[in-house]
């Protein structure tokens, strides 16, 4: 096909939809206020407006903003949306002859253009982006609407590896009731996974509400992986309460406001060894009930190897520690550390830390005897690292 000369690539199109190799070009005739070739108040009939798209086509590329230009006038409005009616926001130029989105297109999804010049006409165009060569998706925590603990972070963990950390953390948007700061920090998860935690400077404050917009919907997370939807979720900092496990006492004492509301004998991991339990402080991820706890999970066997229902068991680390009732230790509450890494008690002691303490909850464990401190992305342990060490944890740093 021969080149066209430029007034035909301007020409006016009837039909509803029409793309080149480069660009959409579309046009709309402008009717005039009379129905005579001259208007009632000396007005000349509107100019026909040309308009051009910068993605065209059934695979256009994805991850950019849509522009939308005018070759003549100004425009006023343009609106592009998907086929569920969802818009990507956007501005017009100073000089009125541009539009450009804020939000780029997704992947895999069609999407309908229609502008509006300031002399009244109208152009529609269509386009569709090329389909993921794979979707990352991701898992929140904690849950939307929940109450949590006061050293809750807020956790992302992705299906597949992120390798634009920079661009991903720039979607992420974290907005507090009472104007709390704090900062991003990549992660592994235990099993492998790449995460990434928000944790303010200090624990949070009581009544805090916390909200997180992921505006992730188009990103390319890397090596052909995209996000094709945004996440958000929301929750409430609860009662300010912290479990205190002193390993050298062999206590576990739930302090409230800074006030001692119960101290409770209990058995920790016997030191020296794997069976030691964790040091620093570990964040209560959740509250598991009745569990069947098996020695092989936690990598022990032989003489240390074990099989046994517990109750009341809360988890503390994704490696297997737990705060539980242990009636089995019964002769070691309060004098000797011997269990197999986890912070064990009587099953009514158990019972009412069980119903007292809050998903988020810190779990200070200090003494001698631990065998150090659990990496962050063992459990939510990120809060055994310096506030300066945790911020360089972060792409934008």
């Amino acid at each position: 096909m021969s080149p066209q000369s430029s007034s035909s690539r301007r020409r006016p199109l009837r039909t509803r939809h029409a793309a080149t190799a480069g660009v959409a070009v579309l046009a709309a005739a402008l009717s005039a206020c009379s129905g005579g070739g001259d208007s009632s108040d000396g007005k000349a009939a509107a100019e026909k407006p040309e308009i051009s798209v910068n993605l065209t086509g059934q695979q256009a590329k994805a991850g950019g903003p849509v522009t939308v230009k005018l070759a003549g006038g100004k425009l006023k409005q343009v609106t592009v949306a998907d086929a569920k009616g969802a818009e990507l926001p956007g501005k017009v130029s100073a000089n009125g002859t541009t539009w450009k989105s804020q939000r780029v297109a997704a992947p895999g999804t069609a999407y309908q253009v229609e502008a509006v010049s300031e002399q009244g006409g109208s152009a529609k165009a269509s386009f569709k982006t090329a389909a993921p060569k794979q979707v990352n998706k991701v898992t929140l925590a904690p849950g939307k609407g929940t109450t949590v603990g006061i050293a809750q972070p807020l956790s992302i963990t992705f299906d597949h590896p992120v390798r634009n950390k920079a661009e991903v953390e720039k979607q992420l948007k974290v907005t507090t009731s009472d104007g709390t700061t704090g900062s991003w920090g990549w992660i592994k998860n235990y099993d492998g996974k790449d995460r990434v935690d928000w944790r303010p400077e200090e624990y949070w404050k009581s009544g805090t509400k916390v909200k997180l917009d992921a505006r992730l919907n188009g990103i390319d997370s890397g090596g052909g992986d995209w996000f094709v939807r945004d996440y958000a979720t929301g929750f409430t900092v609860g009662k300010s309460q912290v479990v205190k496990v002193n390993l050298d006492s062999k206590t576990a004492t739930l302090a409230r406001d800074g006030k001692t509301v119960k101290s409770l004998p209990m058995s920790a991991g016997t030191p020296g060894g794997e069976k030691a339990s964790w040091g620093g402080t570990s964040v209560l991820m959740s509250k598991e009930g009745t569990i069947n706890m098996r020695s092989e999970t936690v990598g022990l066997s032989g003489s240390d190897s074990y099989n046994k229902m517990v109750d009341y068991s809360m988890r503390l680390t994704w490696s297997g520690m737990y705060a539980h009732a242990a009636p089995w230790n019964v002769s070691y509450f309060g004098n000797t550390n011997h269990s197999s890494g986890c912070v064990g008690m009587s099953t009514g002691d158990a019972g009412w830390l069980y119903r007292e303490a809050q998903i988020g909850d810190p779990f200070e464990v200090t003494g001698s005897g631990s065998k150090g401190t659990p990496d962050p992305g063992n459990g939510y342990g990120e809060w055994n690292l310096s506030w300066s060490d945790w911020q360089t944890k972060s792409a934008l740093s």
